[in-house]
């Protein structure tokens, strides 16, 4: 029996990206991509940022749940009008000290949630000890996630990877 053809010619490559557009929009659990890199400042955050605009355009709800610029002007500047939701100022040893507000990502229930420095470790008293456990809140909840993380925070983790 002849397989049918589509009336409307689609390349391969629009259609693996409708395909995943798809199995995104049908999960439970929300999907994460990560931007790997060697070291800080060759532009992890910079390049989540561009894809979030992009994905903006698209008319994806998209917000970020924490950037770090490190004092960078074109990075700052690259967030522009995308949304973000406030960060948490903590008090610790007498200096305030701001976090990625998971509950009020949560709360606000976007498409898709940017989320930088992965390996970064909460101040205490927050509800997890490490952000990857927040994403893992967010993906949990639905919520799909762009981060970035530097190979050399996997370095750490070589006595219990191996």
């Amino acid at each position: 029996m002849p397989v049918p053809r589509p009336t409307q010619s689609v390349s391969s490559g629009s259609r693996r990206a409708e395909d995943f557009l798809e199995l995104v929009e049908r999960a439970k659990r929300g999907r994460l991509k990560v931007y790997l890199g060697f070291a800080a400042g060759v532009g992890k955050t910079y390049r989540m940022l561009e894809e979030a605009h992009a994905l903006k355009r698209r008319g994806v709800d998209v917000v970020i749940g924490f950037i770090e610029t490190h004092g960078r002007a074109e990075t700052a500047a690259l967030i522009g009008d995308l949304e973000q939701v406030p960060k948490r100022a903590f008090a610790y040893r007498g200096v305030s000290l701001d976090e990625m507000d998971t509950g009020g990502v949560l709360k606000r229930r976007p498409q898709v949630a940017l989320v930088d420095e992965v390996a970064h470790t909460n101040v205490p008293g927050s509800k997890n000890n490490k952000r990857h456990q927040d994403i893992d809140d967010l993906l949990d909840a639905g919520i799909n996630v762009i981060c970035a993380f530097n190979v050399q925070h996997l370095e750490s983790l070589n006595d219990l990877v191996n």
